[in-house]
């Protein structure tokens, strides 16, 4: 039966329980059980009320059996006519797929062994215009099931297990952060000035105030402002936008956990990565392992450290104190780089995976030593002024995190601030932050902050090779 002659057919049924005088639609309140519940405390003959959708409906003479299944499970439904009464019973017939009903009835179990409900009375909560998909097998569809992620939930139960544990591993963060005593902040999701991280901005403009404003690259600066305040531990879960590729470890909107400590160093934050992490793992995994996409990762700590100038030293003859296009030229020399004006963030992390990829991924790695010339907002090491404080988490050969000691200077930040401008393409929108430079000049103590890719996380955790099967609802291409 084509779509049109279902939707026609069920809108008729619809009609059907309209005329009877039956609100399919209505407001409904009355006390009821999560299915889950009533079988996890199941008694024979107890009277039970459960509300759910129809996932499945079989009919034998006089008695019809159907499935009904809400967010903690399923069970079954037994209908009988001489039980229901003539009235009852004749509305079984209106009765379809993907419905919602409330049953009330007593508990037994079949000779098989199944939780079934003696129905003794039922009402219509949703009629539902359209059915699920074919055979409750499972949509198999990959646009569809991004497009139309309800289905997917409906028909995967393995797809909602994904979502149930990303709860979980966001909860496990915020409960190891806020037993270490870090206060959950919200910053500003439209900033006047894109800063805080490398990325193109969507651009927006509010009309009251007649000025653009861009949604944030990320949480940054805002979060550390709040350190120069005097809130000396804080994070944020935040939502954060990048006008960017798509791919299968990149979506435009994405969410990002940051934190900030003072009086503390990237040190400090590899400690608190491995710290969440392996917390993270305990919780939702009940171990200090776990296997991506068929690989075996041990997160016992402590982590490996490998450095990036060493890397690039040696596959590339890249050294610091090189000019951006002489090291781009190296590189294009090796053919890891595509002809561009400039050194690009983006080409670094494709370099330092690709090589992360073949020899590291078994472990999680902390990659230092980054140039400070790649590094704007990080403090310089001591012992070389041409390499920052900073590292960036790569487990299973994919970055997870990004961390610095946070540099607390006004004059050295303003000065990095101006040439990362004049470095800038001239269709990169960017200016001075001269907001943030004044909170530094009000006195910022030192600080170490840290960022977590959470899709990117989760798809770790879960086991999933893409973005997109982490986010609820990734971007898509419009439909033709």
């Amino acid at each position: 039966m084509e779509l049109k002659e279902i939707i026609q057919q069920r809108k008729d049924k619809l009609k059907s329980l309209q005329d009877k005088g039956i609100a399919v639609y209505a407001s409904f309140k009355v006390a009821h059980r999560p299915i889950g519940e009533a079988i996890a405390f199941f008694e024979e003959g107890k009277n039970v009320s459960l509300c759910g959708r129809i996932t499945a409906k079989r009919a034998h003479g006089k008695v019809a059996f159907a499935d009904l299944r809400d967010s903690t499970g399923k069970i079954q439904l037994y209908l009988k006519a001489d039980v229901l009464g003539q009235e009852k019973a004749s509305l079984l017939d209106d009765l379809d797929i993907a419905d919602f009903l409330y049953v009330k009835g007593q508990l037994f179990k079949t000779h098989t062994g199944e939780f079934t409900v003696k129905v003794e009375d039922f009402a219509f909560l949703s009629k539902a215009l359209r059915s699920l998909p074919e055979k409750w097998h499972g949509l198999k569809d990959q646009e569809v099931r991004y497009r139309q992620r309800y289905l997917d939930l409906i028909s995967n139960e393995e797809v909602k297990k994904v979502f149930l544990m990303r709860c979980a591993i966001i909860k496990s963060i915020r409960k190891c952060l806020d037993e270490q005593g870090f206060l959950e902040v919200e910053t500003p999701m439209m900033h006047p000035i894109p800063g805080g991280a490398a990325g193109r901005p969507f651009k927006t403009h509010h009309n009251e105030y007649h000025m653009d404003l861009y949604l944030r690259v990320a949480p940054e600066l805002y979060l550390k402002e709040l350190i120069v305040g005097g809130l000396d531990k804080v994070y944020e879960i935040n939502r954060s936008f990048r006008n960017e590729g798509v791919s299968a470890r990149h979506n435009p909107e994405f969410t990002m956990l940051e934190v900030y400590r003072a009086y503390a160093n990237y040190e400090d934050m590899m400690q608190l990565a491995e710290e969440l992490v392996v917390a993270t793992a305990r919780e939702v995994l009940g171990k200090d392992s776990l296997t991506f996409q068929g690989k075996a990762i041990d997160l016992a700590t402590p982590w490996a450290r490998c450095s990036f100038a060493q890397i690039v030293r040696e596959r590339f003859d890249i050294a610091p104190s090189d000019e951006p296009e002489v090291m781009l030229g190296k590189l294009q020399a090796k053919g890891c780089a595509k002809e561009a004006a400039r050194l690009t963030r983006s080409q670094v992390t494709k370099i330092i995976e690709d090589i992360l990829q073949e020899d590291l991924s078994d472990k999680p790695t902390f990659v230092t030593d980054y140039f400070a010339s790649m590094s704007p907002l990080a403090k310089t090491k001591k012992d070389n002024p041409l390499l920052s404080e900073r590292f960036e988490l790569y487990v299973a050969g994919m970055e997870i995190g990004n961390a610095y000691s946070e540099q607390n200077d006004p004059l050295e930040q303003k000065k990095r601030f101006e040439e990362e401008v004049k470095e800038l393409n001239t269709d990169e929108q960017k200016t001075v932050d001269e907001d943030y430079v004044v909170a530094l000049e009000h006195g910022m103590p030192p600080a170490g902050g840290l960022g977590i890719g959470i899709d990117r996380l989760v798809m770790l955790l879960c086991d999933q090779p893409s973005i997109r099967d982490v986010i609820l609802f990734p971007l898509l291409r419009p439909q033709d």
